[in-house]
């Protein structure tokens, strides 16, 4: 069965977004806060090798989060995970078309 973690997208009082993320099978641990999409990525994965990254994540979003702010995640972790599976297939271009230089030899 895979372990739960909880991402609550958050806002600060400036209006900047983070992600807030909390191990379900920790209660007494401190969540921990994210301020991007990669530093998101490196926490998920670091917290799962506990579990042997079985891992099912849900979302939600704190009262103040704008709809906006929520379509910056999505659009973020989108262009991760197109990054991500561009780098493993080694694929000369991004899924959108733009050049992935880190392929190229």
């Amino acid at each position: 069965m895979a372990v739960i973690f909880e991402s609550t997208i958050k806002t600060s009082p400036i209006g900047r977004w983070y992600i807030e993320l909390v191990d379900t099978e920790k209660p007494d641990a401190e969540p921990v806060v994210v301020l991007d999409v990669y530093e998101y990525a490196e926490k998920i994965e670091e917290m799962g090798k506990a579990y042997g990254e079985d891992v099912e994540v849900i979302w939600s979003s704190d009262e103040g989060v704008t709809p906006e702010q929520i379509n910056e995640v999505r659009m973020q972790m989108n262009a991760y995970e197109a990054e991500q599976e561009a780098k493993r297939e080694n694929m000369e271009h991004m899924p959108d078309g733009t050049p992935n230089f880190e392929g190229q030899g």
